[in-house]
């Protein structure tokens, strides 16, 4: 039997592995059409696993549970953790915890790594990378950390903050390349990689040289 053959940049169709809203809307930012699909895979952290091991397994692992519904894709799988020295940060999931993220984080430097995968699903070829974003935060009284979790609520977010609305008001400095990393999807790097497949995003997903 032949292999599959991969599609053609203009015949791909861009599924997106997520349900999370803050990485629809920065997909969206590109212009290109897309889907989206919810990848049913363990996250659990493997017995040491290194974080920066664990998000490209995530993401990676998240792009190939939805290749079979979809295989004539390039699949975008994504996964982030929050790290303060060696300790992992995951959602806080309520109040409470995300209290004590915060008052961990107040006036140090926490690195989220991302991982970013895309995958060809015709042929099962995958581009996986980790993209590392650090941010200072300022030294946070008790009061403007119970303030900040009351109004926006970050219980689904690693790190417990939304960097898009008011959590840029808990940050003293930010350091990386691309600020979309901290939200959940590095597009600078996502850009690079639908290239390597022959989608040229400034063309509107046409392969390049086309015109």
């Amino acid at each position: 039997m032949p292999p599959p053959q991969a599609p053609s940049a203009s015949a791909a169709r861009l599924v997106l592995a997520s349900t999370s809203p803050f990485r629809r809307e920065l997909l969206a930012k590109l212009g290109l059409a897309f889907a989206t699909a919810s990848p049913r895979t363990d996250e659990t952290r493997l017995p040491g696993e290194d974080p920066r091991a664990l998000v490209m397994r995530l993401a990676e692992a998240k792009a190939r549970a939805v290749a079979d519904a979809h295989p004539q894709a390039l699949i975008i799988g994504s996964d982030q953790v929050a790290c303060i020295d060696d300790t992992v940060l995951g959602k806080p999931g309520d109040r409470p915890r995300a209290l004590e993220q915060l008052r961990r984080a107040s006036g140090r430097r926490v690195v989220f790594r991302t991982g970013l995968c895309l995958l060809r699903a015709a042929d099962g070829e995958a581009q996986v990378l980790c993209e590392d974003f650090a941010v200072r935060f300022r030294s946070l009284t008790p009061a403007q950390i119970a303030g900040y979790v009351d109004r926006e609520q970050p219980f689904n977010c690693a790190g417990s903050f939304k960097s898009e609305g008011l959590g840029i008001a808990l940050f003293e400095a930010l350091e990386g390349a691309d600020p979309n990393a901290l939200v959940g999807l590095p597009l600078i790097r996502l850009v690079q990689m639908l290239e390597r497949f022959g989608v040229d995003v400034l063309t509107g997903g046409a392969p390049q040289g086309a015109g």
